[in-house]
């Protein structure tokens, strides 16, 4: 930790070191303008599919349910956000609004990082551990989990409020920029990138290598499968170094420069050339909440086959058919205890693939429930025309007697 003294000269000259502001803008802007449109209707979409598997007691179905609240949230700040870069990096509001902006921020990002670490554990756990984790893979423990996360990572981040980079002043204007540093902000920096990424990153890694070790011994999966599920794993990690590793890794070399300065006052010189690359990391932090679903929900073909079904019969008012009993369209055991994982070579297939969990989201009794609401939205429909109808026919005959 610095002196007091030292701490004071050095976030005074962090603030006479004027940032390039106005470098990196358009692209900030488009890349946050970009996810917000892909990500908010991807992320209400999932809400929504993720919730109906929450309703029949899927372990997975709460976290990626969680998951997708919380990008949500996440991405709510982002219109704030364009809107401070437009303006040239003036935040038009009070101090407060720039404190809870941040706020929400911050914490919905390592909310969202520690739910990723989540998914993939119980993955790790249905495919490895399977019969050990009958026990222990049960919703009420998912939940529990679940908020354990929320209530930490949201405690934790309550500094934010007092930090004096969310304060707003008349002459300045800006709202938690990098050059408006201090030794709380610099300590801070490297709690985030211990527990907020590294720990992650290694958990992530060491997860999907167990599955894709499961995957490659399986004899129940054919080549192509073994192929997506590859795939699929390694882009859950490549995704996490893309949006995640620029970002902690400037923090680090800000919080090292912070706390070893130079004594030839090339600290300025420093802020200046990494404004910039800390932008576009930021930028990048934010893609992964329109890939989250997309990754791990979207990318099942059942349930865009589902989509493509109920997008066709709204389309061609045709009548809702009830699901085959086909193999790949069946309920899975509602053992809540067992999720995808059963013991059984064939029902631990479902645990190797990331994504089967979600094969059919629509249960029978759902099923009749959309089909009693098609009806009669249907018949209050032509009811509707056929008054319409008859009301100008009526008009038009009353017309022509008079």
């Amino acid at each position: 930790m610095l002196p007091v003294t030292e701490a004071g000269s050095l976030n005074q000259s962090s603030q006479d070191c004027e940032a390039p502001f106005a470098d990196g803008r358009l692209p900030l802007m488009i890349v946050y303008i970009s996810v917000l449109i892909i990500g908010l209707p991807a992320n209400l979409l999932t809400v929504f599919l993720t919730w109906l598997q929450v309703r029949r007691k899927n372990v997975l179905g709460v976290y990626l349910w969680s998951l997708s609240l919380c990008d949500l949230t996440y991405l709510c700040t982002l219109p704030l956000w364009t809107d401070y870069i437009y303006r040239g990096h003036l935040w038009q509001w009070s101090s407060a609004a720039c404190k809870l902006t941040g706020y929400i921020f911050f914490t919905n990002m390592y909310v969202s990082i520690f739910l990723l670490c989540c998914i993939s554990l119980d993955r790790y756990m249905a495919v490895a551990y399977c019969l050990e984790a009958r026990g222990m893979r049960r919703q009420r423990y998912a939940v529990l989990t679940t908020v354990t996360i929320v209530v930490m990572v949201a405690v934790v981040h309550t500094a934010v409020f007092t930090m004096r980079e969310g304060a707003v002043t008349e002459s300045s204007g800006r709202c938690f920029e990098p050059n408006r540093s201090s030794t709380t902000v610099m300590g801070f920096n490297f709690a985030r990138f211990i527990i907020g990424f590294l720990l992650p990153l290694l958990l992530l890694a060491v997860t999907n290598r167990s599955i894709l070790a499961s995957v490659q011994h399986s004899t129940g999966l054919q080549r192509g499968q073994k192929r997506r599920v590859q795939w699929l794993t390694i882009a859950v990690v490549l995704l996490f170094l893309v949006c995640f590793a620029p970002y902690h890794l400037i923090l680090l070399a800000r919080a090292i420069m912070f706390r070893v300065p130079p004594q030839d006052g090339t600290l300025c010189l420093f802020e200046k050339t990494m404004y910039t690359p800390y932008t576009i990391s930021l930028g990048l932090s934010t893609i992964n909440s329109a890939v989250n679903p997309i990754l791990y929900v979207l990318s099942s073909n059942n349930i865009r086959k589902e989509l493509r079904q109920g997008l066709t019969q709204i389309c061609s008012w045709g009548r809702h058919r009830p699901p085959s009993s086909s193999s790949q369209n069946q309920i899975q055991p509602s053992d809540k205890s067992l999720g995808p994982c059963v013991g059984t070579e064939a029902e631990r297939q479902v645990a190797l693939t990331p994504l089967r969990w979600v094969e059919s989201l629509t249960s029978p009794m759902q099923t009749v429930w959309v089909s009693q609401r098609w009806s009669w939205f249907r018949w209050w429909w032509m009811e509707s025309i056929c008054w319409s109808t008859w009301r100008s026919v009526w008009r038009a005959e009353t017309v022509s007697m008079t």
